[in-house]
C-alpha cells in the first residue's frame, strides 16, 4: 500500500503536469473527505455555520459532525492503517478547537474538571502516532465526549486496542464513532450535562468498524463478506469491560440515531452488511 504522503505528492505532480482523470492516478487520496469520509457522511453534515447542530469539520486526521448546543461531536469518522501508526509520543495537549466559529462556545481543557467524567476521545490518541502533529490533533475538545471512566478506560480502551491489533495483523479499519441521548453515570453519579450546561453528557456511545485487508481502492473492495463490527454501550461506570457483549447491528444504531451509516455503499450491500451482528473474535 502506497504511503499516504507519497500518494499526495504524486497527486500534486499529476495535477501540475496536466494529467486527466483517465490517466494513471493515486488510488486513494489523502484528502480527509475522501479518506475519513470514504463510507459516507452519516448525518449529511455541512460546513455552514447556520447548521449549528450538524456542523461538518474536516481535519487531516479525521472528520466530524459537531453540535454547538451539545458541545460535543455527533460522530467522528477516521481511517486506521499503518500510515497512521508510528512512534510519536502522546501529546496530552487538551485544548479548545480554534476551527470552530468564533461566536460559538469553545469547550476548554478545564470544562470536564471535577465532573466525574473523562475527556473521552472519539479518534483515539494511539490511532494517530505517525507524527506529533497528528497526535496533537486528537486532543482538540471537538474530539471529546464526557465518558464514564470505566467505559473509557476499560471497555472502549479494549476495543481501540483490538482495532490496532487488526492493523498489525495486516488489516486496515474504517471507523465511525458517536454518541446520543442525555444522561450518563460517572464517578460522581448521574449527570445530564457538565460545564454549566455547555456540554451534554450522552446516554449511549456507539462505534462501527469496517475491516479490510490492507490494499488500495478500498471502497470497491467492500463486499458481502467484509467484516463489520457495530457496538453500542451505556455511558456508565458499571459497563462490562468486554466490548463484545455490546455488539449490535448497524441497522439498530441507525434506528437509534437517525443516521445513514455506510451510505457510500450500494443499497443492496448496505442491507446485507447493516443487518448482521458480528460474531468474530474480540482479541
Amino acid at each position: 500500500m502506497l504511503n499516504r504522503h507519497y500518494k499526495y505528492l504524486l497527486f500534486l505532480f499529476m495535477v501540475l503536469a496536466g494529467c486527466k482523470d483517465t490517466d494513471v492516478a493515486p488510488q486513494q487520496s489523502t484528502k480527509p473527505e475522501q479518506e475519513h469520509l470514504l463510507l459516507g457522511n452519516p448525518s449529511g453534515a455541512t460546513t455552514s455555520e447556520s447548521n449549528a447542530g450538524n456542523y461538518l469539520m474536516l481535519k487531516p486526521q479525521y472528520a466530524l459532525s459537531y453540535s454547538r448546543d451539545r458541545g460535543t461531536p455527533n460522530w467522528v469518522s477516521w481511517h486506521v492503517s499503518p500510515d497512521w501508526l508510528g512512534t510519536a509520543d502522546r501529546q496530552d495537549n487538551f485544548r479548545p478547537d480554534p476551527a470552530l466559529p468564533e461566536s460559538w462556545y469553545h469547550v476548554t481543557a478545564n470544562s470536564y474538571r471535577n465532573s466525574g467524567f473523562d475527556r473521552g476521545h472519539n479518534t483515539p490518541s494511539a490511532d494517530r502516532t505517525s507524527s506529533e502533529e497528528d497526535n496533537a490533533a486528537t486532543f482538540l475538545m471537538t474530539n471529546m465526549i464526557p465518558q464514564a471512566p470505566e467505559n473509557n478506560q476499560q471497555t472502549w480502551a479494549n476495543l481501540e486496542e483490538y482495532t490496532r491489533e487488526l492493523v498489525e495483523q495486516g488489516m486496515e479499519v474504517y471507523v465511525v464513532m458517536g454518541s446520543y441521548g442525555e444522561g450518563g453515570t460517572g464517578s460522581n453519579g448521574r449527570a445530564t450535562s457538565i460545564d454549566n450546561g455547555n456540554v451534554t453528557v450522552p446516554a449511549r456511545i456507539w462505534k462501527v468498524l469496517v475491516v479490510l485487508p490492507q490494499g488500495d481502492n478500498d471502497l470497491q473492495r467492500i463486499n458481502t463478506s467484509t467484516r463489520v463490527i457495530a457496538v453500542d454501550t451505556p455511558n456508565n461506570n458499571t459497563v462490562n469491560a468486554d466490548w463484545g457483549t455490546y455488539r449490535t447491528s448497524v441497522d439498530a444504531i441507525e434506528s437509534a440515531t437517525g443516521y445513514d451509516l455506510l451510505s457510500a455503499l450500494s443499497t443492496q450491500l448496505q442491507q446485507t452488511l447493516e443487518s448482521g451482528v458480528d460474531a468474530g473474535p474480540t482479541r
